[in-house]
């Protein structure tokens, strides 16, 4: 340590005094040992504070640091500044590590020098409650195994669990948080791919992620579906859509409405709209011909969005548009 650690865990925290304790329980049980703990005590009103200066006194590798209450962006730099690490862990203050979480992303980012960073798999708990949809959403989340994964799945959701980021210092600090009005993370990992970054995925479950009502991506509106929408519109304006005022839609259900609201922002329109809903073909939505997916072969080729809540049917359509010779993130994407 006395040339710095391996890994530094950034970890914010706010009035998180009912589950700190077994968050950093679960972090001195690591099996890397050279870590040090840079915890962003954010203007907390319960006992976090001191839990947190209780844990550094019986720990060295715990660095806490107190602000106001700034938010968890400026939190997130406040913290990111006193890092030290060649890689930086992100960890929240009520999520639980698996033992070798650490030592098995750092492997992975020693081995592959290509990646910049690398997620993981979760398990959600508490188990009980558990709804259908967040089951699902845990599936299509530990579904992701790759850096082409991540790319292809990238419009759908955030394709990487925040509290699971390992990533190399270098990257970080060179294009790092920001505020933008949406979900800082998921802006932070389409910011990264935009720039040609691999991101990996090591494939294990290594963190138990916790749901509850108050959790930050539950309260506040910067993780309102809104916001997604809109920071999805603005990274496909600027990528795949970049040369393009004219695109394809390939669904027009509550998904597919919504995106092309918000790409209309960017003043992108789609040429035309792809359908199977038997009430809409033959019709124009905002000017555009509804057809059916046999029409693709007779349209001038244009960048295509595929706009499907369903993962059955991004299937489907993922099937259809690659047996037509179409490649998935240069010709098409599937959001969400």
């Amino acid at each position: 340590m006395a040339r710095g650690p391996v890994v530094s865990v950034l970890l914010p925290a706010r009035d998180a005094a009912g589950t700190l304790p077994a968050a950093l329980a679960s972090l001195r049980r690591q099996t890397l040992r050279s870590w040090e703990c840079v915890l962003v005590d954010d203007g907390s009103r319960d006992a976090t504070g001191r839990i947190a200066r209780a844990a550094a006194c019986a720990d060295p590798r715990i660095v806490v640091l107190h602000t106001p209450r700034v938010g968890i962006v400026a939190a997130l730099s406040v913290g990111l500044d006193r890092c030290r690490g060649r890689y930086v862990a992100r960890m929240d203050a009520d999520d639980l590590m698996r033992r070798d979480r650490l030592a098995q992303q750092v492997r992975a980012l020693d081995c592959d020098a290509t990646l910049a960073a690398v997620g993981a798999h979760v398990r959600i708990f508490p188990r009980r409650g558990l709804t259908a949809g967040l089951r699902d959403y845990e599936r299509w989340l530990n579904g992701i195994a790759s850096p082409d994964g991540v790319r292809r799945e990238a419009f759908v959701e955030c394709p990487i669990v925040h509290p699971t980021l390992c990533a190399r210092s270098e990257v970080l600090r060179s294009a790092s948080y920001r505020d933008a009005g949406w979900p800082e993370d998921y802006d932070l990992v389409l910011r990264w791919l935009a720039a040609g970054h691999r991101i990996g995925v090591v494939a294990r479950r290594l963190l138990c992620w916790r749901d509850h009502p108050a959790r930050l991506s539950r309260t506040h509106p910067r993780y309102a579906r809104a916001q997604l929408t809109a920071l999805k519109a603005q990274a496909l304006a600027a990528g795949l859509l970049a040369a393009h005022d004219r695109y394809i839609l390939w669904g027009y259900g509550g998904t597919g409405r919504a995106l092309r609201r918000a790409l209309h922002a960017h003043g992108k329109q789609p040429s035309h709209v792809i359908e199977l809903h038997p009430g809409r073909l033959g019709n124009r939505i905002h000017g555009a011909p509804v057809v059916p997916p046999q029409a693709l072969r007779a349209l001038p080729r244009q960048p295509l969005v595929a706009s499907v809540a369903g993962a059955a049917a991004r299937t489907a359509i993922r099937r259809y548009l690659n047996a037509l010779g179409w490649i998935e993130t240069r010709d098409y994407v599937c959001a969400a």
